[in-house]
């Protein structure tokens, strides 16, 4: 298969399945979250909750675009740590998959509502750094730049969702204050009786937006995963867009080439000096490979991939210097550089559409599978009342309209952290912070401070044994 030997064969097999077990993992991880309302509040009975949400996480994954999984792709540099020895690759790929399973299995087991976000972000951190400790590491195993973009989204959305929600909760006391519909809202709901009709639509709607951007989000991260294996494992097939129509490639590097030349070298570091010429020389060999060329297929497999590097590191080098004060270029010169190279870029961002699909069932089954300890931990441990209406509807409006927004700009976010921390600002809202449970507020944020050290360790550990064994 794919021209590798059958052991390795039989390795990459297991890997895409790994990645499916990861994505079937969240599925009963963090979807959970998205049931957790509206089974609470006797909306939907649990066995229909769960099988909507699948079914609206199935969507998503294919309507949620793929700027999210090439994040994930993007954060660890394949380019620089994939070289001719297949092992390598694999021995990179197990590590991260192995500790992201590992820890989503042992927070699920323990009810603890962990972000798989974070684990998946972690591990492939921790294989980079783990990396960098190679004698053979020349460059850098960890795209810091893309990192420091991801740590700011995991780290503000739960703020933004815990403070949000608070705040929409006022909203909403406060207009139906001294109403019928208001005291009905903020009831507890009556067991086994399902809310007024108007309430359940609502808490209907809520739950299957926040399914659908989970898929659209976190389904995105198990393509980037799988791309991830495929790139680095067999880079000849899936280094580049074979399907894409090259035509418009040398006139945008040839866009791009004048830009690199209005740069004055001479205000520039060594540094950056170095990363300028090495973006020309780059920027001048893709001109020459896609000049004459009709199909990306053309390009010899056994090239394939330093065409991607040439891709990837022209694009990092200057996506790093034009935040430079000394590169003094104008405003239109740096918005047409950005406009080029994200063009450029469509022959190394994309994902084949049986990834999607293979995603896309592992999500959509794996939310139908042991949701019920994070739904408990959602609907009863967080706060010390039962979830009302209003709270339930507040923490999934907020919820889905962070992971929608974190999804149109290319960021993932932790659908477990955006929801957990609406349900623990709904329930500040209602009766202080005294409504909240502190045993399980203090293992959700324990959790939420110890998964990346933790992962990180863990993937790297690993990554050095298996590249050890290699």
């Amino acid at each position: 298969m794919f021209e590798l030997e059958l052991s390795h064969s039989i390795l990459l097999v297991f890997c895409l399945l790994a990645a499916c077990a990861f994505e079937f993992v969240n599925g009963f991880h963090d979807t959970a979250n998205a049931v957790a309302t509206v089974i609470y509040t006797n909306t939907l009975k649990p066995w229909v909750a769960v099988i909507w949400s699948g079914a609206w996480n199935f969507l998503g994954v294919f309507a949620g675009g793929i700027a999210v999984a090439m994040g994930i792709v993007n954060l660890l540099p394949v380019e620089t740590l994939v070289d001719q020895n297949v092992a390598h690759s694999i021995s990179m790929v197990m590590a991260l998959l192995l500790t992201a399973i590992f820890w989503n299995l042992l927070t699920w087991f323990f009810g603890i509502p962990c972000s798989s976000s974070h684990t998946l972000i972690g591990s492939i951190l921790g294989v980079g750094l783990a990396y960098s400790l190679l004698p053979e590491a020349t460059s850098e195993a960890v795209n810091w730049g893309k990192a420091q973009e991801i740590g700011l989204s995991l780290l503000i959305s739960p703020l933004f969702g815990f403070s949000v929600t608070i705040v929409l909760m006022y909203v909403i006391r406060t207009a139906t204050r001294k109403t019928d519909a208001g005291e009905t809202l903020f009831k507890e709901p009556k067991k086994n009786q399902p809310p007024p009709f108007w309430i359940r639509s609502i808490l209907f709607i809520t739950c299957t937006l926040v399914s659908f951007f989970h898929g659209s989000n976190d389904g995105q991260k198990g393509v980037g995963l799988v791309m991830l294996i495929l790139i680095g494992i067999v880079p000849a097939y899936f280094a580049l867009n074979v399907n894409y129509t090259p035509a418009a490639l040398p006139p945008s590097l040839v866009k791009i080439e004048h830009v690199i030349n209005s740069i004055d070298e001479t205000r520039l570091s060594e540094p950056d000096r170095i990363k300028l010429v090495d973006a020309r020389v780059r920027n001048t060999r893709l001109q020459k490979t896609f000049s004459s060329l009709e199909a990306i297929n053309q390009i010899p497999k056994a090239t394939r991939f330093e065409v991607r590097k040439d891709v990837m590191l022209m694009d990092r080098h200057l996506n790093s210097l034009i935040k430079k004060e000394e590169v003094r270029i104008s405003v239109n010169e740096k918005k047409l550089l950005k406009d080029e190279l994200k063009l450029v870029r469509k022959v190394t961002d994309y994902s084949p559409t049986w990834v999607l699909f293979l995603i896309s069932i592992s999500l959509g089954v794996g939310t139908m599978i042991g949701w019920k300890r994070i739904v408990k931990t959602v609907g009863e441990k967080i706060g010390k009342e039962h979830l009302t209406y209003a709270q339930g509807a507040s923490a999934e409006i907020v919820a889905a309209s962070t992971i929608g927004l974190s999804t149109y700009f290319g960021l993932p976010v932790s659908t477990t952290h955006v929801l957990s921390s609406g349900i623990a600002g709904s329930m500040v809202a209602s009766k202080g912070v005294k409504n909240l449970q502190p045993d399980t507020v203090r293992n959700i944020l324990l959790a939420w401070f110890l998964t990346l050290p933790v992962v990180m360790v863990m993937a790297g550990t690993l990554f050095l044994v298996f590249r050890s064994l290699s």
